[in-house]
C-alpha cells in the first residue's frame, strides 16, 4: 500500500502538469517533488509521467491511477467532514475557480463575509481567463458563465447579471451606435474568448476592437482611459467616472452557474459553503447593480 503523502504529491503534479506548478501548492521545491515522483514510480515498478521540457504528462497508467486517487481523496474529505460534525463552523481550505469578472468584483467581498462567520476557513479564489477544470481538481467548485455539457458535474444556476456599454461620463456624447467608431473600442482578444457568452461584438455592431484584453478587469481600466466597451453592471461602482450609454440599443443579460463535482455533493462542508456562496453572490450582484443604476450617471 502506498503512503498517502506520496499519492498527494502525485495528484498535485498530475493536476499542475509540472513540478513548478505543483511546488507552491505543496510548499515543496521542484527538486524534492522530482525525487518523490521518482520514488513512487520505483515502488510501483511503472512509469506514471512522460517528462519533457513542456512538463509532466500522464501515461495511460498514470491517468487510471489519477482517477482512483481522486476518488480516494473525495472519500477522505467526506470522512473529515463527518469527523468535524455538521454543527461546527467551516474549516480547512476551499478553492473557487471563477472568470475574472466574478473573481475581481464579487467573490472578494462575498468570501470575506463567509470567512467572518468561519474564521478557521481558508478560501482561495482562482481567477482564470478560461474554464476551470474541476475534473483535474483545479478547484473545489467553480463559477461559470455557461453550464458545462459534459463531465461528472452538478450545476446550479446562481443569478442573472447585466451588461451595458459604458464610457467616461466626461467624454464626448454618444447618440447612436455609429458614434462608437469615433472612440477606441475595448473588448476581448477575439481568439482568446473561451465562452460564446463573452462574445459581445455583434451586439454592439462593431467588427473589431482597438484595445483588447483577456481580462475583464483590464478592459475596465482601458475604458477608464477613454475607451468604450461592454461592462458588467456590477463592476461599475468600482469605476465611478464611468456611465452606461445607449442602454436602449445595447443591453445584455448573462448568467452565473455554480459547478461542482458530483461526488462532492456528499460533502456537508462543501455543500454548506456552496449554499453560503450562492446566497452571497445573489445578494452582491443585486446590491452592486442597484448601486450602478443609482450612481453611474445618467443613461444616455
Amino acid at each position: 500500500m502506498q503512503n498517502w503523502d506520496d499519492i498527494r504529491v502525485f495528484l498535485a503534479v498530475a493536476r499542475a502538469e509540472s513540478l513548478s506548478g505543483a511546488a507552491p501548492v505543496l510548499k515543496m521545491d521542484p527538486a524534492t517533488l522530482s525525487r518523490r515522483v521518482a520514488r513512487l514510480e520505483r515502488s510501483l515498478g511503472a512509469t506514471l509521467f512522460v517528462k519533457s521540457p513542456q512538463g509532466y504528462a500522464l501515461t495511460d497508467l498514470g491517468e487510471r491511477m489519477r482517477d482512483h486517487a481522486m476518488e480516494a481523496e473525495a472519500h477522505l474529505a467526506l470522512a473529515v467532514d463527518e469527523g468535524q460534525g455538521v454543527s461546527s463552523a467551516l474549516t480547512g481550505q476551499i478553492r473557487i475557480g471563477a472568470p475574472d469578472g466574478a473573481a475581481n468584483f464579487l467573490l472578494p467581498q462575498v468570501c470575506a463575509a463567509i470567512r467572518a462567520e468561519n474564521p478557521d476557513l481558508e478560501v482561495q479564489i482562482l481567477a482564470l481567463p478560461r474554464v476551470v477544470n474541476l475534473s483535474r481538481r483545479e478547484a473545489d467548485m467553480a463559477i461559470a458563465v455557461s453550464p458545462p455539457a459534459a463531465g461528472r458535474l452538478s450545476v446550479q444556476k446562481v443569478i442573472d447579471y447585466h451588461l451595458h456599454l459604458a464610457m467616461r461620463a466626461d467624454g464626448p456624447v454618444v447618440e447612436g451606435l455609429s458614434d462608437l467608431r469615433r472612440h477606441p473600442i475595448v473588448g476581448y482578444i477575439p481568439d482568446m474568448i473561451f465562452d460564446k457568452e463573452l462574445d459581445y461584438l455583434d451586439v454592439a455592431e462593431v467588427d473589431r476592437v482597438q484595445m483588447a484584453s483577456n481580462s475583464v478587469a483590464v478592459q475596465l481600466q482601458m475604458i477608464r482611459q477613454g475607451g468604450v466597451g461592454i461592462v458588467h453592471d456590477f463592476a461599475l461602482p468600482f469605476a465611478p467616472e464611468l456611465q452606461r450609454v445607449l442602454t436602449d440599443a445595447v443591453s445584455l443579460t448573462r448568467s452565473f452557474y455554480l459547478v461542482r463535482h458530483t461526488s462532492d455533493r456528499q460533502s456537508d462542508r462543501l455543500t454548506r459553503f456552496a449554499a453560503s456562496l450562492m446566497a452571497g453572490l445573489q445578494a452582491e450582484v443585486v446590491r452592486l447593480e442597484n448601486l450602478a443604476r443609482l450612481t453611474g450617471g445618467p443613461s444616455i
